[in-house]
């Protein structure tokens, strides 16, 4: 096979490149711009494209396949040359697709908790020693790369929402196909895409009606809306697996869960996670594992990069990072650190950075998200705003539309940087919640710092 990338560069097309080249592909690739992982990963193989820019004679009639990402635009040279000659152009979920048409296909959709779910499920069969492949958004450990392409019979994968390519604007989750799905939840998120709510749950509506015959819908059914939508478009040649946050304990900051009698403590906490652990056990049944083969394996995962991942702890201070940014995901991360820790105060900063959270009409999604937390500061930077060429996101917008009473609005990474430095964290913990990097602020630096300081 023959297989060329337009945009080999972004962060899951290069790992697919990867996984296509150790599968035996003959794989080549263009990028404008190529930065660190990627670069280093590419040449490591033989894969770096020896030239920057856009080249259409690397577009020859004998590709096999041409597989387009979303970096790429509709004026792309190598996409119109792909055009001319016909050539078989796919986005990356479709090409996964084709990757993985003969194997038992898992796909975990929803608003929230897909990398975790997906990460879940990957670290169970791992333990199990079972042969899978999988697509996953982040870095977990124990595996080394967020994509494999094998030979072998089973893939889990994590399924976005987001548009497949430039061509191809529908959501990347249906065109994989699931065998086993999952629906985490449903909170409107991407408006810069989905400009209504109603807009946003159809591709929900959408993406069950894509489950194969005699496949299984895995829903959490403590989320109202997904609940609603589910019975409003059952199907009757597919089976049903409602889930809930399963029988546990908490005790000394540690939670312990029980499945079917079986009991084991989790290095993961809140409700949020024990939802996606509970999805993901129904998943590893339907793929052959037991209960106290499921217990034993999630014991000892620690979660995905930057999903409640541990910066720094010691007797008095605790400090959490997550990628929460969109309302709910904020709340039930708040949550869970709250109900892990109550008698501990909470210090939660939250990066606003995604177009639909610097969104002036977004900001009343935000309302009582950030309740639970004792001190709280929300930032975002102007550089951000002026980067996705939004206008000025006035601070009292901000203050009314979270609606928390002493919350702080910061819009400087100096003066963020000077409040963090004012508190007091003894007998505390830190969550600091963004999908960006505080318009460069050394936050990491500081989180150890303190767990140092505090000691």
């Amino acid at each position: 096979m023959k297989v060329h990338f337009i945009a080999i560069g972004g962060s899951v097309m290069h790992q697919l490149a990867l996984a296509l080249h150790k599968k035996g592909y003959q794989v080549t690739g263009s990028d404008d711009e190529i930065f660190e992982p990627a670069q280093s990963n590419l040449q490591k193989e033989g894969l770096l494209p020896a030239a920057i820019g856009w080249h259409p004679a690397k577009i020859t009639a004998d590709l096999d396949a041409v597989i387009l990402g979303m970096h790429a635009k509709q004026d792309n040279p190598e996409l119109q040359r792909a055009r001319e000659l016909n050539l078989k152009i796919y986005s990356f979920p479709e090409y996964i697709y084709q990757e993985s048409r003969d194997k038992t296909r898992v796909v975990v959709g929803g608003s929230h908790g897909k990398t975790t779910t997906t990460s879940m499920i990957m670290h169970a069969l791992r333990k199990a020693g079972k042969d899978f492949d999988y697509l996953v958004g982040a870095r977990l450990e124990g595996f080394d790369q967020s994509v494999q392409v094998t030979h072998a019979p089973v893939i889990v994968c994590e399924g976005d929402e987001y548009p497949a390519s430039v061509i191809e604007k529908r959501p990347k989750f249906h065109f994989l196909f699931p065998h086993v799905a999952i629906l985490t939840g449903i909170a409107w998120d991407h408006i810069n895409v989905f400009p209504t709510f109603d807009f946003y749950l159809e591709q929900f509506t959408i993406f069950i009606q894509k489950i194969e015959p005699g496949g299984i819908l895995i829903y959490n059914e403590t989320d109202e809306v997904l609940k609603k939508l589910v019975t409003e478009n059952k199907r009757t040649d597919i089976r049903y697996q409602p889930y809930q946050v399963p029988a546990h304990t908490i005790a000394n900051g540690r939670t312990t869960l029980t499945i079917e009698g079986q009991t084991g403590e989790l290095q993961v906490f809140g409700n949020h996670n024990l939802l996606n652990l509970h999805a993901a056990w129904y998943v590893c049944r339907e793929l052959g594992m037991d209960a106290a083969g499921f217990i034993k394996a999630v014991s000892s995962f620690t979660g995905a990069a930057k999903r409640l991942e541990l910066l720094g702890r010691n007797e008095h201070t605790i400090v959490y990072r997550d990628f929460a940014h969109a309302p709910s995901k904020v709340k039930a991360t708040i949550e869970a650190v709250k109900q892990q820790f109550p008698d501990r105060m909470l210090i939660a900063v939250l990066e606003l950075h995604t177009y639909s959270s610097l969104n002036e009409q977004f900001m009343n999604e935000y309302r009582g998200a950030m309740d639970r937390a004792d001190k709280t500061v929300v930032f975002y930077s102007k550089h951000a705003l002026e980067l996705k060429r939004m206008p000025d996101l006035p601070a009292e917008k901000v203050k009314a539309g979270f609606g928390k009473e002493g919350l702080n609005v910061l819009n400087d990474k100096g003066e963020l940087m000077q409040w963090l430095q004012q508190q007091q964290y003894k007998n505390a913990c830190l969550l600091l919640m963004s999908s960006g990097n505080y318009d460069g602020a050394d936050i990491l630096t500081f989180a150890k710092d303190i767990t140092a300081i505090n000691n």
